[in-house]
C-alpha cells in the first residue's frame, strides 16, 4: 500500500504532530526519519524490513555499510540513522555529566554511553575535581587491552596536567560480558601502585558489558540500574 493511501489522521508525522512521538511505534518513528520508502513498498514496510533485519538495538549500533544492505537504504538514509542514534547517546551521556561520582553504579552511567556499543574494546580514562565530578574523559587506547599499550606515563600525563584529584578507568568488553581477565585485573594493580606513589589515587576500574558491569573495586559484576538523581 502506498502512503498516501493511508488515512492522513494515521500517517506518521501527522501522527507525531496530534499525539507526539511516543504514541508512535518504532518503525512509526523510523519511517519520520526515513521519510520516503521504494517504488514497491511504503516507508512504514521499508522501516518494518529495517526493524525486522536489525531489531532496535542492532540498528542502533549497526555500521554504515549495514545499513545499506536493506534495499531502500541508501548512503544518505543510513547516514540519517547513524546521526540520529549518535545524538541518542550524546543526549543521555551529557544529562550524567554533571553527577558527583559516589559508586561504581555512576561510573556505569557515566560512561556506558560512551563505550558500551563499540564493536572493539575502548579503555578510556576519568579525571576527577575534588567534588569528584568528571572534568574530562580521554581515550587512552583502541583495542584488546594489554600491559605494553597501557604504560602508566600515558595514564597519568593528562591526570597531572589537569590537576586532577583521582582517576577512575573504564574500558568496556564488545563480548558483553564484563568478568575481568588477569590482564585487566595486573594492569589495574599496577596503575593503582601507580598513583599511589605519584598522590593521584585509581578510585576504581569499571567494567562495562551488556548492560552489565564489573567493578575492581567491589570485585564483582553488578547489573544495570536505573541512575539515581542527584540533587
Amino acid at each position: 500500500m502506498h502512503l498516501k493511501q493511508i488515512l492522513r489522521e494515521n500517517r506518521p508525522r501527522e501522527r507525531l504532530q496530534f499525539e507526539g512521538p511516543s504514541a508512535l511505534s518504532d518503525a512509526e518513528l523510523l519511517a519520520v526519519i526515513l521519510n520516503t520508502g521504494t517504488k514497491k513498498e511504503n516507508v512504514i514496510d521499508l522501516s518494518q524490513k529495517l526493524l525486522a533485519d536489525h531489531n532496535l538495538e542492532g540498528l542502533s549500533t549497526a555500521s554504515l555499510t549495514e545499513l545499506q544492505k536493506r534495499n531502500g537504504i541508501g548512503f544518505v538514509k543510513a547516514c540519517k540513522l547513524l546521526a540520529t542514534f549518535e545524538l541518542g547517546r550524546r543526549t543521555k551521556h551529557r544529562a550524567t555529566r554533571s553527577i558527583q561520582i559516589q559508586s561504581p553504579k555512576d561510573v556505569y552511567h557515566y560512561a556506558a554511553p560512551l563505550i558500551q556499543h563499540l564493536d572493539k574494546e575502548q579503555f578510556v580514562l576519568l579525571l576527577l575535581d575534588s567534588k569528584n565530578k568528571v572534568k574530562k574523559h580521554l581515550t587512552i587506547s583502541i583495542g584488546i587491552l594489554d600491559a605494553s599499550l597501557i604504560h602508566p606515563r600515558e595514564v597519568f600525563k593528562p591526570a597531572i596536567k589537569e590537576s586532577s584529584r583521582a582517576i577512575i578507568l573504564v574500558h568496556n568488553h564488545p563480548s558483553g560480558d564484563p568478568t575481568a581477565s588477569a590482564e585487566d585485573k595486573n594492569i589495574t594493580q599496577a596503575l593503582i601502585e601507580t598513583g599511589r606513589l605519584i598522590g593521584i589515587p585509581v578510585l576504581d576500574h569499571i567494567i562495562i558489558g551488556k548492560d552489565r558491569y564489573y567493578s575492581y573495586r567491589e570485585d564483582k559484576i553488578q547489573k544495570r540500574q536505573p541512575p539515581q538523581k542527584h540533587v
